[in-house]
């Protein structure tokens, strides 16, 4: 069943985004999107998703609100460990990603509640709303925007804003 929109939401599909009666392009998974997320599947999954985390990197974004990123984050993405698909700290011994990385696509970004925060083993993990690599260019099954759209959408987002995956 399709969800009643609102204006809050950020709808996404293949062909770009929708958000605040504005149209910007995007990147989703090389996967394509999903109805059947799996670890390491590189798929973005459908469904209606908030936001609950703000995070940025405060070396390079200042911005109010969001979680700052320290050299110690990581994201735990091992689908055999409990703490998988959950912020963790360094020294983490199982499978993990850097947030804070030497290029710029974690400075700022938008956790979203797939699969988080009572993870299922192998659903996916740290499917994220960040910023784009170069244009349209695939993620992991994030979606990534253009810096200065990122900052757009983050400025104008609420309690309220899902993001809708079709």
């Amino acid at each position: 069943m399709t969800p009643a929109l609102s204006p809050h939401d950020i709808v996404v599909t293949k062909w770009g985004a929708r958000f605040r009666g504005r149209r910007f392009p995007c990147a989703i998974g090389k996967g394509g999107i999903t109805d059947h997320k799996r670890e390491g599947d590189g798929a973005t999954p459908r469904g209606v998703h908030t936001l609950p985390q703000l995070w940025a990197r405060p070396d390079r974004i200042r911005i109010t609100g969001a979680t700052p990123i320290t050299p110690r984050d990581l994201w735990c993405d091992d689908p055999e460990n409990t703490l998988y698909n959950r912020a963790v700290k360094f020294p983490h011994p199982a499978r993990h990603e850097k947030l804070r990385r030497a290029d710029p696509l974690y400075d700022l970004f938008l956790i979203t509640d797939w699969n988080w925060p009572d993870a299922k083993p192998h659903h996916g993990s740290a499917i994220f709303v960040h910023r784009w690599r170069k244009p349209r260019h695939p993620t992991e099954g994030c979606v990534a925007f253009r810096a200065d759209h990122l900052a757009w959408i983050v400025d104008h987002i609420t309690p309220r804003t899902r993001l809708i995956i079709r």
